[in-house]
């Protein structure tokens, strides 16, 4: 998940290291008034807001939950290993006290005493393990097992639909004892620690086992919120969590999730002051930097670590986009550089590769002339392929500011290759992403990455790597599998780094995905807040609201 701020990451430990001397950090701007590494900065304490939220894909169980509406609330609501520094994304210790590895296989992990879950019970070492095979067990059918993948014993939850796995719980994870648990990997990972922020590696209650489909309603968590109500297509409402003893504490005592089907009217809504943040300030507002005469000193504008681009639908969904040559013309017919112009007031970066510039490990130029306008190689290109027939569709989820660009890069498309490009609304995001899952988008579709953890892997083990839980194009190639695996098993960063950017420059050569731009985000409030800051992962700092 989320104007200048630059991040840095070492990505390994050195032996016996503790996390929190695991990463470096960057330079940062303040983007609001007050605020800092996720506590509430000065303001009145208490009372409630409202911002724009948008429909969950699932129901609200952290290995479930991969996307960004249902990982907003996910990521008030709990609490991992560690968390990540509002203004640099640096590992900061949270539920864990210490992780430890002398060869980055072994890992030892000790939790804090007396932190607790919404319910009351103690957070202990067993939530964790639980969770984790919950999480990786391939009938459970979670969206985030993906993640799981490095431990050891991975491979025996997994099975085909309809069999029996071998196990149910990986050998990999071990409880010493209420406050200890040890996870051993398959191969050694230098930036494990790392990923343990990430929401798929949530401890989950004792009582989500006893009901899991009651849990994805009410989820309990160890997070500064819990949720008090969904009602669904209107609202989320969180509370604080009375039992929360965590660093990030709450500015406000209540959150309300207002679910938009339309981005502007959200916008629209924060300038009359009848909601108090939008975490997405419509096209139309960004034209002549419209939302600054609006929200005068009410909004913020960063970079942060993600990219957007459009994937090619699977093969199963879709025979006819899968030339490779036919990806590479149509991403040489995008003029990215007019687009971010005309629809976007020049908040955005072309984008030259998969993986964002705010990462360390960040290679310009890995897409090379393929991600370089110029329609008259992208017609050369399509006439080598042997052209394109029929209609191509970009499809889009309506319930956000899409309709603009799309409609745009289709034009350009047009323009250069005459191909009939058709940018295809879908109603809203859940079903949008329902019809991606289900491989029924066919043509091909857009798609934005927000960083889990930040690292250049992340950028691209879950989204292209063979069976990867982002993978939306089911791009596979044995090749850059193994690169992948080769660059997790580096001790030496730079070393990484090198291995994991062979690995990107593999993509051009079949473009599963075309990179458009790296974005900023931009978020507008009401005179009613104050303390809103963008986190690294471009998103608002929620816990740290407060009101005036």
């Amino acid at each position: 998940m989320r104007a200048t701020t630059r991040l840095t990451l070492t990505a390994t430990l050195s032996a016996t290291a503790v996390l929190l001397t695991a990463c470096g950090g960057g330079s940062s701007e303040s983007t609001s008034s007050a605020g800092g590494s996720g506590a509430a900065g000065s303001g009145a304490k208490g009372g409630q807001i409202t911002v724009r939220g948008c429909n969950p894909e699932n129901p609200l169980v952290p290995g479930a939950t991969t996307e960004t509406c249902g990982g907003d609330v996910i990521d008030a609501t709990t609490s991992r290993l560690v968390h990540y520094n509002v203004d640099t994304a640096k590992p900061e210790n949270d539920l864990a006290e210490s992780i430890e590895t002398k060869d980055n296989k072994l890992f030892t992990v000790k939790l804090k005493k007396g932190s607790k879950f919404s319910d009351g019970t103690e957070v202990k070492a067993k939530n964790f393990v639980d969770a984790w095979n919950y999480t990786a067990l391939s009938t459970n059918a979670q969206g985030a097992a993906y993640f799981m993948e490095p431990i050891a014993g991975y491979a025996d939850l997994q099975a085909e639909k309809g069999s029996t796995p071998k196990a149910k719980v990986m050998s990999g994870l071990k409880v010493v004892d209420d406050y200890t648990f040890t996870v051993t990997t398959t191969d050694p990972i230098s930036n494990l620690p790392e990923r343990l922020g990430y929401s798929a590696f949530a401890p989950l209650p004792d009582a989500f086992f006893k009901d899991p489909k009651a849990f994805g309603d009410k989820p309990i968590g160890a997070g500064p919120f819990m949720v008090d109500t969904w009602t669904k297509n209107q609202s989320i409402v969180l509370k604080k969590n009375p039992n929360y003893q965590g660093s990030r504490k709450p500015g406000v005592d209540q959150i309300t999730f207002k679910i938009y089907q339309d981005s502007t009217a959200a916008y629209n809504d924060v300038v009359a002051g009848n909601l108090d943040v939008t975490d997405e300030v419509p096209t139309s507002a960004l034209a002549g930097d419209k939302y600054k005469q609006d929200l005068p000193d009410r909004n913020a504008q960063k970079e942060y670590g993600g990219f957007s681009s459009v994937t090619f639908a699977s093969p199963k969904a879709d025979p006819s986009v899968q030339n490779p040559k036919v990806r590479q013309a149509i991403s040489m017919a995008i003029d990215r550089q007019a687009i971010i112009d005309s629809q976007f007031n020049g908040s955005r970066t072309v984008a030259t590769g998969w993986v964002s510039p705010t990462v360390n490990g960040y290679k310009a130029g890995a897409c090379g002339e393929y991600c370089t306008f110029d329609a008259a190689k992208a017609k050369a290109k399509l006439a080598e392929a042997g052209g394109f027939k029929g209609k191509l569709t970009l499809s889009y989820n309506a319930d956000a500011s899409h309709k603009d660009w799309s409609e745009a890069t289709c034009q350009s498309i047009k323009d250069a290759l005459q191909i009939d490009c058709v940018a295809t609304p879908v109603v809203d995001f859940k079903t949008f992403r329902t019809q991606v899952k289900s491989r029924e988008m066919k043509g091909m579709f857009r798609t934005g990455w927000q960083m889990d953890y930040p690292s250049i892997e992340n950028f691209l083990t879950p989204i292209f790597a063979t069976g990867a839980s982002s993978n939306d194009g089911d791009y596979t190639d044995p090749a850059f599998d193994a690169k992948l695996k080769e660059a997790a098993a580096a001790t030496d960063p730079a070393k990484a780094n090198e291995l994991y950017q062979q690995a990107e420059g593999m993509l051009k050569e079949t473009m599963p995905a075309i990179p458009l731009w790296y974005p900023k985000a931009t978020v507008g409030w009401s005179d009613k807040v104050t303390n809103v800051k963008i986190t690294a992962f471009g998103k608002p700092d929620y816990a740290g609201v407060t009101l005036k």
